[in-house]
This record gives structure tokens, C-alpha cells and sequence, in this order.
């Protein structure tokens, strides 16, 4: 019996015949480097990483993912999953599973509730949902895998008033490293449950979710642009603003420095520019009342902030849709002050020579805060402030990003509370420190004896890896 091997993919050799058997035993392919349909099946959101795994399975339901995990425990290989990419770090050495064909949606309007398979993305369970004036608590960008997200937590655009994605999950399919499909819920094996919510893909492939839906279909929402030159008094403005608001008003930040391409609106084009987003869950004119001190720092290159459908959500955010190549840090902030403005301004304002396309700042609290007694371990401590910074560029580029993103990092630590959140981990923070920083001391200490328990090998390792040891 001949083995396959390639040394770029891993020192761990393939045998033929095992991927002959696994190949008979699931309905989606399974393909190897230099077959036929290998790079579209590796497609991933974040063109920086780009996938090369040693075998990958395109998974078609939960039996395809179960032969996957058991042929990957005979051959002693780590496990990768996708489902978007917007997330994912290197499968090299791994198999991977990509999940894109389970994609079914089903929405109980009676009790509220959605289920959703591996694949489906957000966009797809918002336009089902608002069809029963119904909706989630999903992603900013429509192309984001909603399992993926959910299992971070989840920081929707609607969160201050819901809260986490995480907190309103019933139910979770998944398969663990044995190979055996669980349905898990607060009731039948609680502790993974709660681990999954928070952990991302550290305990299983999850094959699907079921989770509450709101009574929710329209909303006061859209975009104040403003030229760059205003960014100072915008941010500082801003920042006052967001002091005491409503849990039904949601609102972020954005310094964007967009691509001079027809895609992007004409006064926006090839500009630094200021995006206040807004969503106002209630009355477009209570909305407009809030929404005022915002007008009143001056002219605007676009307003489109106005009583809109839900199902239009994501054009708040207006993330790109198409694959790019991203280098990204985060941070969480306690607080966001005149001096902190200042700090960004300096790194990331006009005249600043900043490479980062997008430098991203969320308002958190509202019902993000007064949540019950963890139910999941998604903790962002006394975080007031989410910093998210992204830079797109070619690959020989990174490194130089990479090193400006952790001056950025660097100059706002004074404000951050030392913490992240788990989804907007960029591969510079896959590390024991960063995971460490992601979790509260005792919520890690439960992760790892979950990890232990469910995946005493740390074949899920081919992520922001919680590991199956006493120091985490």
C-alpha cells in the first residue's frame, strides 16, 4: 500500500487507501493537494491565510464530518474547520473541513427560534427571519458565518440592546473528537454547552444551532460619513454622545481610508473619511431626536440614517463582501476619552502616513452587561469600548502591518483593560498569551478541564487553541 506525503503539508504521511475508504464513506469530496477542485474548495475569506491543508472534506452533513474526525484520529492529524474564513488561521499539516455545503435554514416563527446549519452565513438567516417580522442577533457583515460567530459570542449591531448571539443559542449540534454526534443543551452535558459558547471550535465541529429570534422589523439605522479632516471633533463628539444612551440605541465608530474603485460611493472615494454607524431599535423619530448631536457637528459627505427594514442591516456597516487579504489586532477598552482620541488621531488621523483601512470602535454595555449569571464563557470584563484595527494590502506587506498594528496596540494600552474578545483575534494573538487575555482566570481554568474532557488530544488545535493543559 502506497502513502501520500508532501513535505510543505506536514511530516505525517497519508496513506492511500484510508483516503480511498474516506472517500467511499461521505457524500462530499475529499481532496488532495493538486486534485482537481483542491483550490476552490480552500477558498477562504481572509486572502492573507491562505489555506493548504493536507487533506481537506467538503462536508455535505453531519455523517461527513464524523467519517472526517474518525479518519483524522487514525492518522494522527489536527483538524481545521471552515466555513467563511473570516476567522480562520493556517490549516497547513491539517485536515480541514469546510462546511459551506450545509447551509439549510429553518425558522419556527411560532416559538422564535431559527436553526441553522454549519455553513449558512448571516445574510441567509436574516432574510428568513424578516419574512415573520422576525430577527437575529447577527453579525455586521452579511458574508460572516453565523455558527463561527456565535460560537465567539457574538457582537452584533443590535447587541447593546439583546446582548451576545451566545446568551440566546437553545441548542448545538456538534461532533467531538470521538467522533460522536451530541445534542447539547443547559440540561444534557451543560458544561460543554457552556464551553462551546465562548470557546469557538476548541471542543468540536459544530453541525448546527437553534436560537432565539426578535420580534424586531424595522429599525432607525444607516451611516454619517464625514470627511477625515473632521475626525478629531467627530471621535471626541462621539465619544461624549455614546455616555448614557438607551439600550435600544447601538452605535460604532470608524476611521476608514477607502480605495479609490468604483465600488466605493464617489465622495467617499480614495479618502480618509469618519463612519458613525447607527442602529436604533424603536421609532425612527425618537431616533432622530438621538441621532441630532450627531448632525449638528457639521456637514456630512453621506447620511443614510433613516427608518429602514431590518433585512437592510447590513448596509450599516457596509463590509466588504469579497474575499481580501486582512492583518488585523484588537483590543478592549475601559473607557474613551478626549486623550485617547488624540492618541488615534496621531497614529491613524489625517497626515498620519496610517496603512489601516479600517479602524473600527464599538460602544459596548446596554444588555452586552446586565446579562445573568454567565451561562457561557463569553466574559469581556469592564470593557465600555471594542478597538478593532484592520489593514489590507499584498502579502509581502503583512510583516510591515503586523509591526505598525502593534504600535497602535501599543500606544492605546493606557485606556485598554488588557482583555480581548475571542472574535476579533488575528493570528498575531494566537498564542497562550492571547488566549489568557481573552478569558477570566477561573472561566479558563473550566475551558481547559472541558477541553480535557472532550478533547484530550487537542485535535481542535488548528485555531485560538484553549489546550488541553494545566496552563492553558
Amino acid at each position: 500500500m502506497t502513502s501520500i506525503n508532501n513535505p510543505a503539508q506536514g511530516d505525517t504521511p497519508i496513506v492511500e487507501g484510508a483516503v480511498a475508504r474516506l472517500t467511499a464513506q461521505t457524500v462530499g469530496p475529499v481532496l488532495l493537494p493538486g486534485d482537481e477542485g483542491y483550490d476552490v474548495e480552500c477558498e477562504s475569506y481572509n486572502l492573507a491565510i491562505p489555506q493548504q491543508p493536507k487533506l481537506v472534506v467538503g462536508a455535505a452533513n453531519a455523517a461527513d464530518v464524523q467519517a472526517a474526525l474518525r479518519f483524522a484520529a487514525t492518522q494522527n492529524l489536527p483538524v481545521a474547520v471552515l466555513a467563511t474564513g473570516h476567522n480562520a488561521l493556517s490549516s497547513a499539516g491539517a485536515l480541514l473541513i469546510t462546511t459551506r455545503r450545509m447551509d439549510a435554514v429553518t425558522i419556527d416563527a411560532e416559538a422564535r427560534t431559527a436553526r441553522v446549519e454549519a455553513g449558512v452565513r448571516w445574510h441567509q438567516v436574516v432574510e428568513a427571519a424578516a419574512k415573520h417580522g422576525l430577527a437575529p442577533v447577527n453579525g455586521a457583515a452579511p458574508t460572516v458565518g453565523a455558527v463561527g460567530y456565535t460560537l465567539g459570542g457574538g457582537l452584533s449591531p443590535i447587541g447593546r440592546t439583546f446582548g451576545f448571539a451566545s446568551d440566546h443559542v437553545h441548542l448545538i449540534e456538534v461532533v467531538t473528537a470521538d467522533g460522536e454526534l451530541r445534542t447539547v443543551n443547559a440540561t444534557d452535558e451543560p458544561e460543554l454547552f457552556w464551553a462551546l459558547r465562548g470557546g469557538k471550535g476548541n471542543f468540536g465541529v459544530v453541525t448546527a444551532l437553534e436560537f432565539a429570534l426578535f420580534p424586531v422589523s424595522r429599525i432607525y439605522g444607516g451611516g454619517l460619513f464625514f470627511s477625515g479632516e473632521q475626525a478629531s471633533e467627530v471621535l471626541k463628539t462621539w465619544g461624549r454622545w455614546t455616555a448614557g444612551l438607551p439600550d435600544e440605541m447601538n452605535s460604532s465608530v470608524a476611521l476608514l481610508q477607502l480605495p479609490p474603485i468604483p465600488e466605493v460611493p464617489e465622495p467617499l472615494r480614495g479618502r480618509l473619511v469618519v463612519h458613525v454607524r447607527i442602529a436604533y431599535v424603536g421609532p425612527a423619530e425618537e431616533g432622530e431626536r438621538l441621532v441630532a448631536p450627531l448632525r449638528a457637528i457639521g456637514p456630512t459627505l453621506i447620511d443614510s440614517v433613516a427608518d429602514m427594514p431590518y433585512s437592510e442591516v447590513a448596509s450599516i456597516h457596509a463590509d466588504p463582501t469579497s474575499p481580501i487579504p486582512i492583518v488585523d489586532r484588537s483590543a478592549l477598552l475601559r473607557e474613551f476619552t478626549p486623550e485617547l482620541v488624540d492618541t488615534i488621531i496621531a497614529k491613524a488621523g489625517p497626515g498620519s502616513d496610517s496603512p489601516l483601512t479600517i479602524l473600527d470602535i464599538r460602544r459596548l454595555g446596554g444588555a452586552l452587561d446586565r446579562r445573568p449569571e454567565p451561562t457561557n464563557a463569553v466574559d469581556l470584563g469592564d470593557a465600555a469600548f471594542s478597538f478593532y484595527a484592520v489593514a489590507i494590502g499584498a502579502p509581502d506587506q503583512a510583516a510591515a502591518f503586523k509591526e505598525f498594528l502593534t504600535g497602535v496596540v501599543d500606544a492605546i494600552a493606557p485606556w485598554s483593560t488588557g482583555g480581548r474578545f475571542v472574535n476579533f483575534l488575528g493570528d498575531s494573538d494566537a498564542t497562550a498569551e492571547g488566549i489568557a487575555a481573552t478569558y477570566p482566570p477561573q472561566s479558563l481554568k473550566r475551558l481547559v478541564e472541558a477541553k480535557r474532557s472532550y478533547d484530550p488530544t487537542n485535535m481542535f488545535r488548528v485555531n485560538h487553541n484553549i489546550a488541553p493543559s494545566s496552563n492553558g
